[in-house]
Parts: structure tokens; C-alpha cells; sequence
């Protein structure tokens, strides 16, 4: 064959193996000494035996869309798939606050307009009453600039704010690292549920993933978390070994 055709032959033989409709996402951030730190202690967290005087509590926020129909779905027949027109109307946005209790699936929603500091404290006191006989709240957390107890000054009288912040003990993941917060995996179950489809309005979405919650927090649905720090430190070993040898070598020579 002459070496043209073998060369072109090769080309398309790489071409076909492409598959662009495929695709594997990863989410984590910059693993330097702070991230390992951090994470090391979110792990510490989560293998820790169950303790009613230190809940383990995950939170964040998610925004959700709201999308109507602008023509009615064809209605549901068996053995049929269910159908509705490609194109839809927006309707905003708003914001779901949610926590969860890995180890006993206690679980706490709220739907919001908006997810500012006042949302924040909002959710903040009524998980605070969800825990009334805990001495601390650890809370499980990303690093958005809400996520503080600044939140609670700002928003509450300074003795109001000063009670709320002593009943959590704040636990923040590394940046690009929302895999370690277990309630993730709780809005994976929230949008398989009933966040996959188009809902028109925030009062509708509000009853829909309030009910969800409620049965899920009635069903007591646990969260089996696997990744353990024995785990990170051999699957990430090189990371680790990477950083001990850049601190090594940027020490100054000793004299």
C-alpha cells in the first residue's frame, strides 16, 4: 500500500474512534497543601461515629429555573413514553436551600426568590431549631461569601446573631470540590425526582420539592459515604507526595 493511502488510512481509523457525543466531567480543584487540609477534615468529619451533641449537617444552594409549556404535553399513554414540544417559556428563577444528616437522613428545604445573607440566616435559624438539644451544628459547607456568620449580623439583632453563630461549628470544602458535600448527592435525588421536568412557577416548585424532602426526611434515606481519608491518600498519593517534595525544594539551603 502506498504510504499516502496508509497514513490516510490511519487518519480516518483515529477519526472513527472520536466520540464527541461522549463526555466525562470532573470536579476538583487545585490540589495543593490547602486542599488537601481541607479535605482530610471533611473526611475526619464524615467517619466520625454519630454524636446528637455534634450533628454532621451538609448545606448548599442551588438555583432553580423556572420553565412553562407554550403548548400543552400530550397526555400520558401506556406503554409510551411521555412527550411534550421542544420549545418552553422562562419564568425566572429561584433559589433551593437544603441540608442534610447523612447518618440519621434528617433533612431540612426552603424555596427562596433570591439566595442572599437573609435567606442564609433564615435557613440558618430554622435548622438551628431542627437541632435544639445539639451543643454544635457542624456544618458542612461551600466558601460563598454568604456562608458566614457575618450573615447573621447583618441580619439579626447583635445578641439574636451572636446566639445563632454559637450553635454551628462551620466546616468549609475546598474550592472546585463540591463532590465531598454529601448534599450533592441529595440534589441528584431532588432533580431525578421532580427538578428534571419544567415547572412554571416558584410556588409550584415549592410544593413539589417540599413534599419530596418531606418524604425522603420521613423515610430517614441515609447517605453510605465511602471515600475516606485512607482512600484520598492512596488514590491521590502522587498529589501528596508532590506537594512534600515543591516544599521541600522551595526551602532556602541551610547554611
Amino acid at each position: 500500500m502506498p504510504e499516502y493511502f496508509a497514513y490516510a488510512n490511519r487518519q480516518d481509523s483515529q477519526k472513527n474512534e472520536l466520540k464527541p457525543h461522549l463526555k466525562k466531567t470532573w470536579c476538583i480543584g487545585r490540589l495543593d497543601s490547602r486542599f488537601i487540609a481541607q479535605m482530610e477534615q471533611i473526611l475526619w468529619l464524615y467517619a466520625r461515629p454519630y454524636d446528637p451533641d455534634y450533628p454532621v449537617v451538609c448545606f448548599d444552594e442551588r438555583p432553580c429555573f423556572l420553565i412553562g409549556e407554550t403548548v400543552d404535553p400530550l397526555a400520558m399513554q401506556s406503554g409510551r413514553v411521555y412527550r411534550e414540544h421542544y420549545s418552553y417559556e422562562k419564568h425566572g428563577s429561584c433559589a433551593l436551600l437544603a441540608a442534610i444528616e447523612p447518618l440519621t437522613g434528617g433533612r431540612l428545604a426552603q424555596v427562596h426568590a433570591r439566595r442572599t445573607k437573609r435567606e442564609y440566616t433564615e435557613f440558618c435559624q430554622a435548622l438551628a431549631a431542627q437541632y435544639p438539644q445539639a451543643h454544635k451544628i457542624r456544618l458542612v459547607q461551600d466558601n460563598l461569601n454568604t456562608h458566614n456568620a457575618s450573615s447573621f449580623y447583618e441580619n439579626l439583632p447583635a445578641e439574636e446573631a451572636f446566639t445563632l453563630a454559637q450553635r454551628f461549628e462551620f466546616h468549609y470544602t475546598p474550592k472546585s470540590a463540591s463532590w465531598l458535600n454529601m448534599i450533592e448527592i441529595e440534589f441528584s435525588a431532588l432533580a431525578r425526582g421532580c427538578l428534571h421536568q419544567r415547572i412554571p412557577t416558584m410556588k409550584e416548585l415549592e410544593r413539589q420539592v417540599l413534599a419530596l424532602v418531606g418524604e425522603r426526611h420521613e423515610q430517614r434515606i441515609q447517605i453510605n459515604w465511602q471515600f475516606s481519608i485512607t482512600a484520598a491518600r492512596r488514590k491521590l498519593g502522587r498529589h501528596y507526595d508532590n506537594i512534600r517534595h515543591t516544599s521541600a525544594a522551595a526551602k532556602p539551603p541551610e547554611t
